[in-house]
């Protein structure tokens, strides 16, 4: 049988966005095939699962950042290029569904050419300082253009798209799914190793989880712990995806200047999120900037473990404050650090948070759910 379905992706490492794009093309089955712009675990992960995957190198369009001034010559014309093949490779379907914005450019040039609608499943904040403001007018204008549909992961991703130009009635809200099984399958027993394993010697433990980037908020995770007691330690889960050593560099030299080094522990990329998690006692989502959803903070949830998280963007529809998690100021330090101890004085308060949390994720953001909302709008389109 012909797949309905060509999605598209421009990267090959294994971010937020593509943990949900995997869910979602494995939950379509034969319905989808996969296309990528660069190779790596993704392709491998999407292999995996059976899934029909290859890889179409983008070339110079790979040099294109969020905050460039524009397409170069070489890079227009590597998008150009690279249109042509998936206007090919789309023949045979009835739709094309792109997992991000360089996807999408592709796909917006693509569709022209092979006469099919586009879906753009929008994650991300459109506008500074997450886009240049022409990144930004670009992507709108093309959605406003050729897109079918935009699909939003949040009501906020929604709200800037539309602040950016977009036009509200392309966009339908579906909120990222995160599967509960890995969380539930963590014994005391295996969390407790991993728990010393990890951070020997430590009474109490917060950890942070993602890419190791300014934004992500480490940084203010690592002065958090300088404010709390010596007993707690902090660990540091999550690498450096698009080459943000110095970055890296910077919060160990931090830790130094801190004298928190030997309580800070850097765990690189760990694909034991869920039995880490499970080891933890607070999770600390730390973003300095809004997030356009926020998974870690899901799955924290799921783990059953109380979560504090910047109370920006599309976590303030995922945590109500003082029930489900515990919402902080962004980039603010000394919130997280009187969260954290307020969490650790109390055990109760922070056993129900964390029970609260996990059940609102189960009923709101399970992977079934989000299957069936992309679903709907692909079958909209297509029907």
């Amino acid at each position: 049988m012909t797949a309905r379905v060509l999605a598209l992706d421009h990267v090959g490492v294994m971010g937020g966005a593509e943990l949900s794009m995997l869910d979602i093309i494995a939950g379509l089955g034969a319905d989808a095939t996969v296309r990528l712009f660069a190779d790596g675990p993704f392709r491998e992960a999407l292999e995996r699962r059976g899934v029909d995957v290859r890889v179409l190198p983008m070339g110079a369009l790979g040099d294109v950042r969020r905050e460039s001034r524009g397409l170069s010559p070489f890079a227009a014309l590597a998008a150009w290029r690279l249109a042509g093949v998936v206007a090919r490779e789309a023949a045979p379907a009835r739709l094309i569904y792109a997992n991000s914005q360089k996807a999408f450019i592709v796909a917006a040039l693509a569709a022209r050419r092979a006469a099919r609608p586009v879906v753009w499943h929008l994650r991300d904040l459109l506008g500074p300082p997450h886009f240049s403001a022409l990144n930004t007018r670009a992507a709108v204008t093309l959605a406003n253009w050729r897109a079918a549909r935009v699909i939003t992961n949040s009501q906020a991703t929604a709200d800037a798209f539309v602040a950016s130009g977009g036009e509200r009635r392309l966009v339908r809200v579906v909120y990222n799914g995160v599967d509960a099984a890995p969380f539930d399958t963590i014994t005391n027993e295996a969390a407790l190793a991993i728990r010393v394993e990890c951070a020997p010697g430590a009474a109490f433990i917060m950890s942070v989880f993602g890419r190791l980037h300014e934004w992500k908020g480490q940084q203010v995770a690592i002065d958090a712990l300088s404010q709390l007691p010596a007993d707690c330690h902090l660990c540091v889960v999550g690498a450096p995806l698009f080459g943000e050593r110095e970055f890296e560099a910077g919060l160990r030299a931090q830790t130094e200047r801190l004298g928190v080094a030997a309580r800070v522990h850097f765990l690189g990329f760990r694909s034991d999120v869920a039995a880490l998690m499970r080891a933890t006692d607070v999770i600390v989502h730390a973003s300095a900037l809004p997030e356009p959803f926020g998974r870690v903070v899901v799955e924290g949830m799921l783990a059953r473990r109380p979560v504090v998280a910047t109370g920006a963007g599309g976590v303030r529809e995922i945590i109500s404050d003082g029930e489900t998690g515990v919402l902080v100021p962004p980039g603010d330090a000394a919130a997280i650090a009187r969260a954290v101890a307020a969490l650790r004085a109390d055990p109760m308060r922070a056993s129900a948070i964390a029970q609260a949390g996990a059940t609102r994720a189960r009923r709101v953001f399970g992977v079934d759910a989000m299957v069936r909302g992309v679903r709907a709008v692909l079958d909209e389109v297509i029907g």
